[in-house]
């Protein structure tokens, strides 16, 4: 590690002129907190990104395996998004009045997911936060279920956990929770059938949010018959089922809701929707949206804690537009699904090879490599075998060698501009990574 850092500041030092100064005026030296989570002394400032490459400041190309944390999964500065949002550019940017684009983001929504009513957000955190106010409202109950380590950005109620003798508590390094989250929210397990069927049998809990698979503690994937099982019981209690798909549109054109054919209540989806634009969505069912239209009167719209003044705004619309109808096409996952298998596929002959520990799953155009010998079977097990350290020398190793991977575990997207030349690149730095680690 000693010596990947020695060849970051040597190779970068640009970046490491505006770390400096940003440490002026930006708390940590970053605009964003999670941002210091970079491997290195500092991060990397970019300079231009296209497709499935960026170029920092110091004139280094990357293959961009992160994707903006899903945020640029239709690859950076799609053509026909850039192009709507230059159109929209001389129109208005936010006026607080419909357009035209946003019929057809809906109606391409609805055609994919099924579901009939479809909301706009500035984000995918919103569209969860409002999702959950909605369930409480036309469910009557006060609870909300979730699954252990899961996430659904800042939302207050999924910041909780379960400790060691099963008990809800707040998650680690959550910040300033206004109450108790035991209080608010039940915690199951993934893939168990028995804990969800007992957190939601006295009919408390408005909704269950979920991931299909887990993705943000690292990829943990439904055993068969789960899904099925968690519909069976949330339609048995009457408990909303909302099905998150900010991280899982990597399994298809629509989702894991369309690849599992699934059949959630409501469901939001964030990032990736806008091209690069923030932009989020919520759908719901005929019956959910009816429930919702008749539970709140005309004066009260804009008063519940659901708004924001620019969601839905102007050039959101023709970002998402485009970005679905014209990027994020059947023909671009076409693409994108097997390079998904080529990634994992080349991680799995390396770990086979010089027999690491390891193992590599897949959810459609997105893998991960788990420092574990077996698939995890709930977030719990993959978080007690994750190992912070090694995994900043790994990303440190491929970022010097012109790999970019999310920094939060050991996670890869595709993108439609991604090629197999720039996966093969990824199994060749992985492999130079293993031999000098266990050779």
């Amino acid at each position: 590690m000693e010596a990947e850092q020695q060849a970051f500041v040597a190779g970068h030092p640009r970046s490491a002129e505006l770390a400096s100064r940003a440490t002026e005026s930006l708390l940590g030296g970053v605009p964003m907190n999670w941002m210091l989570k970079w491997p290195g002394p500092f991060p990397i400032f970019v300079e231009a990104a296209a497709g499935a490459h960026l170029t920092d400041v110091d004139g280094h190309d990357y293959v961009d395996f992160c994707l903006g944390d899903t945020g640029a999964m239709a690859g950076h500065g799609p053509p026909p998004t850039i192009r709507a949002i230059e159109r929209q550019l001389g129109r208005g940017i936010t006026h607080m009045l419909p357009v035209e684009d946003a019929i057809a983001a809906g109606a391409e929504l609805r055609r994919r997911v099924g579901l009939r009513w479809w909301q706009f957000t500035i984000t995918a955190t919103d569209a969860n936060r409002f999702s959950i106010r909605l369930a409480r409202q036309i469910t009557g109950r006060p609870l909300v279920a979730v699954h252990d380590h899961c996430y659904h950005g800042s939302v207050d109620e999924t910041f909780a956990t379960l400790d060691d003798s099963g008990h809800v508590v707040a998650s680690r390094g959550n910040v300033g929770p206004p109450v108790d989250p035991a209080k608010t929210t039940r915690v199951v397990e993934f893939n168990d059938v028995d804990g969800l069927d007992r957190a939601l049998a006295d009919r408390q809990v408005a909704a269950l949010l979920i991931e299909p698979a887990l993705t943000n503690v690292g990829i943990v994937l439904p055993e068969p018959g789960y899904l099925d099982a968690v519909r069976e019981i949330t339609r048995r209690t009457e408990t909303l089922l909302i099905i998150d798909e900010t991280h899982t549109i990597c399994a298809g054109p629509a989702g894991a809701t369309g690849a599992w054919n699934l059949d959630p209540d409501m469901l939001v989806i964030g990032k990736t929707i806008g091209g690069g634009m923030p932009a989020g969505a919520y759908g719901m069912s005929d019956a959910v949206g009816a429930q919702v239209a008749d539970g709140t009167p005309l004066e009260d719209v804009d008063v519940g804690g659901i708004g924001g003044t620019l969601a839905g705004y102007a050039l959101s619309m023709a970002a998402i537009r485009a970005t679905l109808e014209e990027v994020l096409t059947d023909e671009a996952f076409a693409r994108m699904l097997p390079l998904g298998e080529r990634w994992a596929a080349g991680v799995r002959e390396v770990i086979e090879r010089r027999r690491l520990p390891w193992h590599v799953t897949r959810l459609g155009a997105r893998a991960e490599y788990h420092f574990m010998p077996q698939p995890p079977r709930t977030g719990a097990e993959q978080a007690a075998n994750a190992d912070f350290a090694l995994e900043r020398f790994l990303h440190l190793w491929a970022l010097n060698r012109g790999v970019l991977l999310t920094p939060f575990h050991n996670m890869a997207l595709m993108s439609p501009a991604t090629t197999q030349a720039d996966v093969d690149r990824h199994t060749a730095v992985f492999d130079e990574a293993a031999a000098a680690l266990f050779s």
